[in-house]
């Protein structure tokens, strides 16, 4: 048959690659694509929260430990229950009732692959013809890239800084309509590095009541606040709204390659049970892959060998590069940045413009940063607001001092002359 007779009836998705691009992976490609491979400085990756390659943040003996107990075990090289094997949904349900008004049950925890399947789980099962879902700017861009992927309809709340990051509540009450199916929190903030005081949760938790809608609230980052503000789960106001967490023990215990996350539900009214938003969760998990039998396993151990010195050193790092991340940037006049992180592993970054020659905007400030310095730091216009920058400040210490020395140099150098 010559070349080009046949015609063949497949072709990629349309829609796939444009929402994968906005991603902080594809953002992440594209800018380690710019690095100068002539250049000898060391990569400086102050773009993505995964700081286990780093000795102040390697994770505790107790989890690998578990790891290693449940898979020399040889009992949990089998195929998991969809919704998670039962020892590890009992063990988290007992580790997140703490401080709660009512009880969670096993039944109400559902494992997943990490956080980012339990993000794919909520966007997929409430994405409907006509519906429209509430996202905070900045937030993290994973939540855009599987709207678009489901057709799922975003409006943007703001976050204010003025006012420490905290939701434009009066403005979000104008975006919401009939049609809106939620609205999603990230607490502690990714990717400003705020964490949310107990009466901003409730006075959310009212305002999604009033709205009728669920909050998914996302606390990848939970229990890492190290500011003044301490870190207050959602989920604490079950009973006035229906909530759905999402968790995982990447960034607490600094294991993100372990891919073992969780979704929660709250819901003391049978809300969600009755709207069929339940079943669906178990639908979804009935086609889609499971964690890791044996990383299962090992959480039951995982959550009651952990020592409470692991978490405090954790804490302890990572304020101190909280520090040094405020202070250098304090030192560089084109940056502002208007709050000291508190939580997380993130700061928001206002770049000014006006006063840097040949930079045109965020993106082509991080893409020129990289050539020339090779330090990676994530565009704001990925979080949907423009002419920011997120930083990590959760590496080595004295390796986040050098590459905000070569930030600041950079700057220096692009600097309109006076």
């Amino acid at each position: 048959m010559e070349s080009g007779a046949k015609k063949w009836g497949f072709q990629g998705k349309q829609g796939l690659e444009a929402a994968s691009t906005t991603t902080v992976r594809g953002y992440l490609n594209l800018l380690m694509g710019n690095i100068n491979q002539d250049n000898c400085l060391t990569v400086v990756p102050l773009g993505h929260g995964d700081p286990s390659h780093f000795p102040s943040f390697r994770t505790t003996p107790a989890a690998e430990d578990a790891i290693v107990d449940a898979l020399r075990s040889a009992k949990h090289n089998c195929y998991s229950t969809t919704v998670g094997i039962l020892p590890a949904r009992r063990a988290l349900a007992d580790y997140l009732n703490r401080d709660l008004p009512y009880n969670l049950s096993p039944d109400d925890v559902y494992l997943t692959i990490g956080c980012t399947q339990g993000i794919e789980v909520v966007i997929s099962i409430l994405s409907r013809p006509g519906a429209n879902i509430l996202l905070p700017r900045p937030g993290f861009p994973l939540y855009e890239a599987w709207c678009a992927y489901n057709h799922l309809e975003m409006r943007h709340y703001d976050l204010l800084p003025e006012k420490g990051w905290e939701v434009d509540l009066d403005a979000l009450e104008t975006l919401a309509d009939e049609n809106t199916v939620a609205m999603v929190i990230i607490n502690p903030g990714n990717p400003c590095g705020n964490v949310f005081g107990y009466e901003h949760l409730k006075k959310i938790a009212e305002t999604a009541r009033k709205l009728g809608i669920l909050v998914i609230a996302d606390e990848a980052y939970d229990n890492i606040a190290f500011g003044s503000t301490p870190f207050v789960p959602m989920r604490v106001f079950g009973l006035t709204v229906p909530i759905l967490t999402l968790g995982s023990i990447s960034k607490r215990w600094v294991v993100p390659g372990w891919r073992l996350g969780w979704l929660v539900t709250s819901d003391t009214d049978g809300i969600l049970q009755k709207s069929g938003v339940i079943n669906s969760i178990a639908g979804f998990l009935n086609i889609s892959s499971d964690p890791a039998t044996f990383i299962q396993a090992a959480i039951p151990q995982i959550l009651e060998n952990t020592k409470e010195d692991f978490f405090s050193k954790i804490i302890s790092t990572l304020r101190e590069c909280a520090d040094i991340c405020y202070n250098r940037i304090e030192e560089i006049p084109s940056l502002t940045c208007p709050k000291k992180p508190e939580g997380s592993m993130f700061v928001m970054v206002k770049l000014n413009l006006s006063i840097l020659e040949d930079i045109n905007d965020d993106v082509d400030f991080c893409l020129k940063l990289a050539k020339e310095e090779s330090v990676i730091i994530l565009p704001g216009i990925a979080m949907e607001l423009k002419n920011w920058l997120r930083v990590t400040f959760a590496i080595e210490p004295s390796l986040l001092q050098e590459g905000l020395a070569r930030v600041k140099a950079f700057c220096q150098r692009h600097a309109k002359k006076q």
